[in-house]
């Protein structure tokens, strides 16, 4: 049966790439930033996992406002990256997982979730920063990935109970895989900002802690609010909050937060970082 080591929730804004591409990690603006990673990164060292979950919404890359499914999911050997206009260097291709991967779309259907299954898809600053986050250098070419993508750019959105109930389906056939596998799941993105409109620039510091301590033991307090909750909370893009619910829901059983760290303002975003431990973790 595979095994769920843990969950990690980190941001996935576009400046952190562009900013280790410049080596620019240890200047006085991304310092403190970047000095929260390498405690994860160890835990990752010592556990070896074999597949990365990886929960993003994608910008634009490989869906536009023109198609947006509500929930997509990589069934393909390989992802490429591509130039999305952020400034980012292209990374490396992103080595796919299928055999679980098509485990757990037939899972989902059963289970009544109807996702867009992609045997070609390219991947955005949404999973190839986080990927590059955790393995820099590009150092990530050991590791299979399973890319699913929720909606958080076009209305109508999943809400934050759906997440959570897609994420806990996805972790339940994660489980049920005959594979002796080691799994890692991420939840990306957020926490609170706005990039345009009036509340552009707004964050919410609060707000994302009390999120940062609800998600650990008491989810239901967050899948409780609405996608208009989150926006009213934590700005436009707050939203992005349901991936990190999607990343909780696929974990069970008593957790262990190994990790937490929260700094602000890192291009107009409050940015989380936090690791949480299954028993099922060596």
């Amino acid at each position: 049966m595979a095994k769920i080591l843990g969950g990690i929730a980190t941001s996935h804004i576009p400046a952190i790439g562009v900013a280790m591409d410049k080596g620019l990690e240890q200047t006085p603006y991304w310092k403190d930033f970047f000095d929260a990673y390498p405690p994860v990164r160890e835990w990752l060292y010592a556990q070896q996992p074999d597949i990365a979950v990886i929960f993003y919404n994608d910008h634009g890359l490989e869906f536009f406002h023109d198609r947006k499914p509500t929930f997509a999911i990589g069934a393909a050997a390989q992802y490429d990256n591509a130039d999305e206009g952020w400034g980012i260097a292209e990374i490396p291709p992103v080595t796919g997982e299928t055999e679980l991967s098509w485990h757990i779309i037939n899972q989902l259907v059963e289970h009544e979730f109807d996702v867009t299954v992609c045997q070609e898809m390219k991947v955005d600053h949404g999973l190839t920063v986080p990927l590059t986050l955790m393995w820099p250098g590009h150092q990530y070419g050991h590791i299979k990935v399973i890319p699913i993508a929720i909606n958080c750019e076009r209305h109508p959105m999943p809400k934050p109970s759906r997440c959570f109930d897609f994420g806990k389906a996805i972790g339940d056939a994660i489980r049920s895989y005959s594979g002796n596998q080691k799994v890692v799941v991420f939840g990306t993105g957020g926490l609170s900002h706005q990039l345009d409109g009036q509340r552009a620039g707004f964050i919410n510091k609060a707000f994302d802690l009390y999120c940062m301590e609800k998600i650990v033991d008491e989810p239901e307090a967050l899948i409780k609010f609405s996608n208009f909750d989150l926006v009213e909370q934590a700005g436009s893009q707050g939203v992005e909050l349901n991936m990190w619910l999607a990343m909780r829901g696929a974990l069970q059983g008593k957790l262990i937060e190994l990790h937490r760290s929260y700094h602000l303002p890192i291009s107009n975003t409050g940015a989380g970082l936090q690791l949480l431990a299954t028993t099922e973790a060596v």
